[in-house]
């Protein structure tokens, strides 16, 4: 990670807002390296929950904010969020080669087809080995 984009929370949660309405966030999630005391202490004041995990050592107050179930649960939410992420990137959507609006949409479409298709063919193998396992124990 590049030491720039630890500055890009404060701008990019400021911009939320603006965007979708003041109170519409409800919560904020960072991965460990954008943990910065002073961004999570202003992010706090308009951000009911604020997910920033601290590297390294942690104090009590931190352990404590860290361990709560919300806080939890909305690190597993980030967790899973990052995968569908890394599994898109996977499908062809790390770098859009097409110029343009209409080339933007157009190679979005075709990786998240391709996605959709991925999953979809995951789902039938699983039926085919339920189906099969099934058919086993009757015999």
């Amino acid at each position: 990670m590049q030491a720039a984009e630890v500055e890009q929370s404060l701008p990019v949660a400021d911009r939320l807002p603006g965007r979708y309405g003041p109170g519409s966030v409800a919560s904020l999630s960072f991965d460990k390296g954008f943990t910065r005391a002073a961004d999570w202490e202003l992010l706090s004041l308009y951000v009911p929950t604020v997910v920033m995990p601290k590297r390294g050592k942690k104090n009590a107050v931190e352990m404590a904010r860290e361990s709560g179930k919300l806080f939890t649960a909305l690190r597993h939410q980030h967790s899973a969020v990052e995968s569908e992420i890394n599994s898109l990137e996977h499908h062809g959507l790390n770098r859009c080669l097409d110029v343009g609006l209409d080339g933007y949409r157009r190679y979005v479409g075709c990786g998240v087809m391709s996605y959709n298709l991925h999953v979809i063919g995951r789902e039938l193998l699983r039926q085919k080995r339920r189906h099969r396992n099934t058919l086993a124990l009757a015999a």
